[in-house]
C-alpha cells in the first residue's frame, strides 16, 4: 500500500517534526485567543491547539495533557479548570472484511515509535502530510446554513490495519455545547466497514444511566456481577430504541445517576485525576445521517483505567459511541449539556428546527 507520509516527507523531516512537537511543555505554548463567539489557537508562534465555543464546549489536541491519539473535550462551563478534560474521543476505524478496530490511543506511532497515533490540524481537507502539533491551524469561520461556524480538520497518521482517516470538526454558534465530527478516509486508505469515533472516558463523570424510549438502562443492571479490572463486552442498542426529537433526530444519551458527582468517597490510592469536580452534565450523541443500521454501544469498567481502584458507586459506562456502516462524509454530533438528563430529554422532545 502506498504510504503518503514517507512518499512526500524525508525521514529527517519527520524526526524534526516529532522532536519539535514534544520539546515544549504545553504551558509554554501560546494560549488560545478568545473572541466573542470562538476560541482559536494563537498564530505566529508555537501554540496550544484548542478550538470551539468561547463560552461552551471546546476541543484540543496533543501536546495538551492526556494520551496522544485522542481529541480532548473541554467543558469550562461546568466549572472545570484550564485543560481539564471531561472526555476523550478516539478514532477507531475498521477495514472491510476485518473485525479489528484501529485504536488511535493505543497503537504505536510509526513517526516516532511512541504510543498513540499522531494527530495534526489543518484548515482544509488536503493536508495529509504530518504537521507539527504545536503549530495548529486557525480554523475557518464562515456562514453555514445561515449560522456562523468554526471548522477545523484533524488528520491521523495511518493505522496498523491500513486505514488512513481524518475528521472535520465543526462548531455551530447556536449549539454551544456540541461539536460535529464528520468522518473521511484519505487517499491510500483501505476501504472501511466502520469509522467509529468513541467517547472513551465516561468513568470520569461516572455515567451510569442510558436514556432510551423505554426508560433508563443502568450499567449495574447490564453487568451486575462484574468486578474485574478490564472492560466489559459491549452492549448494543438499535437506533430504533433512541429518544427522538420532534424532527425525528435520534439521540443516544448517558448521564450520572448521582445527585452530585463531585461528592464521592474514593478508595485509598485513587489518582486525583479521576476525582470529578464541577457541575453534573448529560452527554449525548446523534447523527445527521439517517441510517437504520446505526446502533449505540457502551462498555463498562468496575475499576478506573490502568488501576485497581474501584469506581465509587460501582460499575460505570466507559466507552460511549455510535456505530454505523461507513460512508464518506458521515457526520456525528457529540454534546455535553449542563442540563440534567430529564431536562435535556424534555428539551429535545420540544425542539423545532
Amino acid at each position: 500500500m502506498k504510504r503518503l507520509y514517507t512518499v512526500f516527507i524525508p525521514c529527517i523531516c519527520l524526526l524534526f517534526i516529532c522532536a519539535a512537537a514534544s520539546a515544549q511543555n504545553w504551558k509554554e505554548l501560546a494560549a488560545p485567543q478568545k473572541r466573542t463567539k470562538w476560541i482559536q489557537p494563537s498564530q505566529g508562534s508555537p501554540a496550544q491547539p484548542v478550538w470551539g465555543h468561547a463560552n461552551g464546549l471546546q476541543v484540543g489536541l496533543s501536546p495538551l495533557p492526556g494520551p496522544r491519539g485522542l481529541l480532548r473535550i473541554y467543558t469550562p462551563y461546568l466549572g472545570h479548570q484550564e485543560a481539564e478534560v471531561m472526555n476523550f474521543i478516539a478514532f477507531e476505524p475498521i477495514v472491510k472484511r476485518g473485525d479489528h478496530r484501529g485504536l488511535s490511543e493505543l497503537e504505536m506511532s510509526t513517526l516516532d515509535n511512541k504510543r498513540g497515533k499522531r494527530f495534526w490540524s489543518a484548515n482544509d481537507s488536503t493536508s495529509t502530510i504530518p504537521a507539527r502539533e504545536d503549530i495548529p491551524a486557525t480554523g475557518i469561520i464562515e456562514k453555514t446554513a445561515g449560522a456562523e461556524t468554526l471548522t477545523v480538520y484533524v488528520f491521523s497518521e495511518a493505522f496498523d490495519n491500513g486505514a488512513i482517516v481524518y475528521t472535520r470538526l465543526r462548531f455551530y454558534e447556536d449549539q454551544p455545547y456540541e461539536v460535529e465530527i464528520t468522518t473521511y478516509t484519505a487517499p491510500g486508505s483501505k476501504d472501511l466497514d466502520h469509522f467509529i469515533v468513541t467517547a472513551t472516558m465516561g468513568n470520569y463523570a461516572r455515567l451510569r444511566d442510558l436514556y432510551l424510549q423505554t426508560g433508563t438502562v443502568s450499567s449495574g443492571t447490564l453487568w451486575p456481577g462484574y468486578k474485574e479490572d478490564g472492560f466489559t463486552a459491549h452492549a448494543h442498542f438499535p437506533v430504533s430504541s433512541f429518544i427522538r426529537d420532534r424532527n425525528g433526530v435520534a439521540y443516544f444519551i448517558a448521564a450520572p445517576n448521582e445527585k452530585n458527582p463531585s461528592v464521592a468517597a474514593y478508595a485509598s490510592g485513587t489518582n486525583d485525576h479521576w476525582k470529578y469536580y464541577g457541575k453534573k452534565a448529560t452527554q449525548y450523541w446523534y447523527s445527521k445521517n439517517n441510517n437504520e443500521k446505526m446502533e449505540g454501544l457502551v462498555n463498562g469498567r468496575y475499576a478506573y483505567w490502568a488501576s485497581q481502584s474501584p469506581i465509587p458507586g460501582g460499575i460505570a459506562y466507559e466507552n460511549f459511541e455510535l456505530k454505523a456502516p461507513f460512508v464518506q462524509g458521515n457526520s456525528y454530533v457529540f454534546g455535553i449539556s449542563p442540563l440534567t438528563a430529564n431536562e435535556f430529554v424534555k428539551k429535545i422532545k420540544n425542539k423545532r428546527q
